[in-house]
C-alpha cells in the first residue's frame, strides 16, 4: 500500500511532553481487533483523550484547538512497550505525518517508517527548544527536510540534522512501503532471475 510521499513538511506541531509513552497508551489493546489500517486514529490516545463516557477530556493536548499540525512532538522514549504497529497506524490515521521525539523505541521507529510517517530524533536539547517554542507561539512552524535530513524552527532558523536509513528515506520520498519498492524494480529482479543458472 502506498502512502503519501514525504519531501518536505512544513506545519505547525501538537506538544506532548511526556517521557515513555508506550505504544499501549498510544493505541489500548482494546482496540486492535481490526486488521485494516483505517479508524485507529478515533482511538489514538484513547484513555489520555476521553473519559469512560467517551466526553472528550478538555485538558488533553489532542482536544486543545490551541494547538494543530501534522508533527507531533513527543518525550524520551516515545513508542515504547508491545511491538504492534497498530500503534503506528493511529498516529498515522489521526493526520500525523512526522514524529519528533530525543529517543524512540526500535520497533515503533520501524513501523512508523514502514507505513509513511517519519520519525526524527533530535538531541535532548533541541527537542527542549521546540517544546519552549510551542510554549510560546502554538502556532510556530517546524520544517522538515527529508532530502536534507534536517529539522527546523522557522521562526529562529534553529536547526538540526537526523539520520534515516538510506533504503527508508528513498521509500519516503517515493510514498513507498516495502512492497511498493519491490513492485517498482519488478523488471530489475526479473532480469536478475533470466541471468541465473539452472
Amino acid at each position: 500500500m502506498a502512502y503519501d510521499k514525504f519531501n518536505i513538511l512544513t506545519s505547525s506541531a501538537v506538544p506532548l511532553p511526556i517521557e515513555n509513552v508506550d505504544t499501549d497508551q498510544i493505541i489500548p489493546a482494546r482496540f486492535l481487533k481490526a486488521t485494516e489500517r483505517v479508524g485507529f486514529g478515533d482511538n489514538l490516545f484513547r484513555d489520555w483523550r476521553y473519559n469512560g463516557d467517551g466526553t472528550p477530556k478538555a485538558d488533553f493536548v489532542l482536544n486543545d484547538t490551541t494547538y494543530s499540525g501534522k508533527i507531533l512532538v513527543g518525550g524520551k522514549n516515545f513508542g515504547s512497550g508491545s511491538s504492534r504497529e497498530h500503534a503506528a497506524w493511529a498516529v498515522y490515521d489521526y493526520g500525523f505525518r512526522a514524529v519528533v521525539s530525543s529517543f524512540f523505541a526500535d520497533i515503533f521507529k520501524g513501523n512508523c517508517l514502514n507505513i509513511g510517517v517519519l520519525p526524527v530524533q533530535v538531541s535532548p536539547e533541541f527537542a527542549e527548544t521546540i517544546f519552549k517554542a510551542i510554549e510560546a507561539d502554538p502556532k510556530t512552524n517546524l520544517e522538515i527536510n527529508l532530502p536534507e535530513q534536517t529539522i527546523i524552527l522557522k521562526a529562529t532558523g534553529q536547526k538540526e540534522s537526523f539520520a534515516i536509513s538510506g533504503y527508508k528515506k528513498d521509500n519516503m520520498i517515493n510514498g513507498f512501503d516495502d512492497i511498493d519498492y519491490l513492485q517498482n524494480i519488478k523488471e530489475e529482479i526479473v532480469g536478475f532471475a533470466d541471468k541465473l543458472p539452472y
